[in-house]
């Protein structure tokens, strides 16, 4: 299998071929070079239509000489704090493989193309055996992509915990929302992969030409325990935010107990205020210029306050 230099540049396709194994890594396909792929190797049509789809789900569809795969991997977004899915489509032959990704921002493939492509000692080593091996070693750098991502969000969580039991604050239950929606996206992700990976390690494919149930198996462990974490980390974030709940509410009513006692201490003083506001004859009124009747007057009120708060601390509600 030769695709040409021009027919490279025409279609945007990169390739690297190590003895009979060829390698084309494509970036945001066109419609054009779609269609190339469909004519060049006799792919479904359907498959060809899941290319350029961008709400395919993650599934594996099997025929006499190639597999076709979608895949998705988390990409953490900075800008919303949010983990989304990055769609990888493959086609593996026996003397090929094609990997097809609609974003850039998908830095182990990349990253692993551009050192097979500058490294003959890579290629050698990643594309000497055979299309399954290549494979495996591409499937197991995407998914060692994710333990990462998992391991910061497992950190924020402690961070968040701390904080919590230490001063907790309506940023507290920001931070908690947020990684709550982040985890769930996460999970999102992750949970489709567990059948398309099982699927390569339990059915045989001729042409991969390894063992499957060892290389396949070894990814499928991989993905199985990030979900575990992922469940791990969704019940102690899900504990985290009730904590948040109760503590806020007993936050509330400490400070409604607070203003309650409050409000019960100064209202007789209020009250007895309020009366000897008003514009009516009342008794001290008459001895203007005199002292006696204000003094008589917060003495009243102290005494009054001094009662309730005595009452209230013999009740235990203070």
């Amino acid at each position: 299998m030769t695709i040409t230099p021009a027919e490279q540049k025409k279609y945007g396709i990169d390739s690297i071929s190590y003895g009979k194994l060829t390698w084309l890594y494509l970036e945001r396909p066109s419609l054009a070079t779609v269609d190339y792929l469909g004519k060049y190797f006799n792919f479904h049509p359907l498959n060809l239509d899941d290319i350029l789809s961008r709400t395919q789900r993650p599934k594996i569809d099997e025929y006499e000489d190639h597999v076709f795969m979608v895949l998705h991997f988390p990409v953490f977004d900075k800008k919303t704090r949010l983990t989304r899915p990055s769609e990888v489509d493959i086609f593996i032959g026996e003397n090929y493989i094609i990997t097809i990704h609609c974003s850039a921002n998908l830095k182990p493939l990349s990253k692993f193309f551009k050192e097979c492509q500058a490294d003959k000692e890579s290629r050698q080593k990643y594309m000497g055996r055979s299309s399954g091996f290549c494979l495996y070693h591409i499937l197991d750098r995407l998914v060692n992509y994710c333990f990462p991502i998992l391991n910061k969000i497992t950190d924020n969580i402690d961070d968040i915990e701390e904080v919590l039991f230490d001063k907790p604050s309506p940023e507290t239950v920001h931070q908690i929302s947020l990684l709550r929606r982040d985890l769930i996206s996460f999970r999102r992700v992750i949970r489709p992969q567990i059948q398309v990976l099982e699927t390569l390690e339990i059915e045989d494919y001729s042409f991969f030409k390894e063992d499957q149930d060892l290389y396949f198996g070894d990814i499928a462990d991989h993905i199985r325990k990030i979900w575990d974490s992922l469940e791990d980390n969704k019940e102690v974030i899900e504990v985290l935010a009730e904590t948040s709940a109760w503590l806020t509410s007993n936050r509330m009513q400490e400070i409604m107990r607070i203003l309650t006692i409050v409000m019960a201490i100064i209202s007789p003083m209020t009250l007895v205020a309020s009366i000897y506001g008003m514009n009516v004859p009342l008794p001290g009124g008459v001895s203007p210029g005199k002292l006696l009747p204000f003094g008589i007057l917060l003495l009243v009120m102290a005494i009054l306050g001094a009662t309730i708060l005595i009452k209230l601390k013999r009740r235990q509600w203070i």
